[in-house]
């Protein structure tokens, strides 16, 4: 699932920032180049914000004390009622503001777009097009963090270790609710959800040990649910996972579903090999034994349809103008109480299936569950 709104996530960090004690302020002194920029977009929006809000204020004072009621050379006007200079005052700037405001939305929008492969790590710095970007998949945990390094066939658990000056293209999911990744001094919050797959470009530009965290509450165990980011240079990268590939554990299938039990303030945890496709099957939700993935259940509704496995379902098409006819989009379908008789079709009448459901006596029936006579008959089709 796309996620076009990097800038509405950034702004919005502004009305948390004095809650970020724990943080050191990460948000405000970031590690990463798309974080900093992040940073200054939040600035430009406050100071923007402030060409009115600091005039208002000084105002406020200002006619307090010039109006009080023991000041008599100022001038009353019982009769004043509408000033144009005042007006285009009051209206232009706020104008003005909204008009910038909207402009570095839409740009900073497309630039922070999380999806876009970055343009470069640092300022001045354009990214080298001739290194691949260090590719990482995230699942996010019931309630802790597993980081898959797919090319280096390792797998840590609340510990993120990333070479500084790289780009790195993070694959974002989850194993079982909504949740969000967010390392501040890195970049914006991506969320992770179920079954879907996200995408975010980040590069960290510091050398140092900082941290990340869920920023969506996903139950009792959310406040510990957080790990280790680490900046390090290629050489300490390089001899991170060397140490990570002596800890003599695997992370095949069975092993995942092990680890994705629910546990609480985990311990960093390394693994030395990791099954080739479990982020695949974790995003298809089919890591249990025998179980269908969602691509291969779609791909069989499609072939069932007659169509292609990898085609997308086709519109339906339309009927003919009439009173049966769907309201266009964002329109209002017509109420039954405002149609005339002959605008309501006739539908058969639906008894309830002879004779009781065996109920507590026989609680395994499908008698109990059977529903069908309940339902009109499927239209046959032509």
């Amino acid at each position: 699932m796309r996620d076009h709104t990097p800038f509405v996530r950034t702004a919005g960090l502004a009305a948390v920032a004095l809650s970020l004690a724990g943080c050191g302020h990460a948000v405000l002194d970031p590690a990463g180049d798309v974080a900093l920029q992040q940073r200054d977009i939040i600035f430009i929006s406050t100071g923007l914000m402030l060409l009115i809000i600091v005039p208002v204020m000084i105002l406020i004072v200002l006619f307090a004390w010039r109006y009080r009621k023991g000041n008599d050379a100022a001038t009353y006007d019982p009769h004043f009622e509408h000033s144009t200079s005042l007006e285009l005052v009051i209206w232009s700037a706020p104008l003005a503001i909204i008009i910038a405001l909207g402009a570095l939305t839409w740009s900073s929008t497309h630039l922070l777009d999380p999806f876009r492969p970055l343009d470069r790590v640092s300022a001045g710095k354009p990214v080298d097009h001739a290194q691949k970007p260090l590719h990482i998949q995230v699942v996010a945990l019931d309630w802790k963090w597993l980081f898959i390094y797919p090319e280096q066939g390792i797998a840590t658990v609340n510990e993120l270790a990333l070479p500084v000056d790289r780009q790195v293209r993070f694959d974002i999911t989850s194993s079982n609710m909504m949740n969000s990744f967010y390392a501040p001094t890195l970049a914006g919050m991506v969320y992770a959800m179920p079954g879907m797959q996200s995408t975010l470009h980040a590069v960290l530009n510091k050398p140092g040990t900082y941290e990340g965290m869920s920023a969506n509450y996903s139950g009792a165990g959310f406040s510990d649910m957080r790990f280790k980011l680490r900046g390090l240079s290629d050489k300490d990268f390089e001899a991170w996972v060397a140490r990570v590939k002596t800890s003599n554990r695997t992370l095949a299938a069975a092993d995942y579903l092990k680890l994705e039990k629910p546990s609480e303030k985990v311990a960093p945890i390394g693994f030395t090999s990791v099954q080739a496709d479990l982020f695949d099957r974790v995003v298809n939700r089919c890591v249990a034994p025998d179980t269908p993935c969602m691509r291969d259940i779609m791909a069989h509704d499609r072939m069932a349809e007659g169509q292609s496995p990898h085609a997308m379902p086709p519109m339906l098409p339309m009927p003919a103008a009439g009173h049966d006819t769907p309201p266009p989009p964002g329109g209002k379908p017509k109420g039954a109480l405002f149609k005339n008789k002959d605008e309501i079709a006739p539908q058969p009448n639906i008894d309830k299936p002879r004779g009781p459901a065996p109920g507590k006596t026989d609680p395994d029936s499908p008698r109990n569950r059977d529903m069908s006579l309940l339902l009109p008959a499927a239209p046959a089709r032509g």
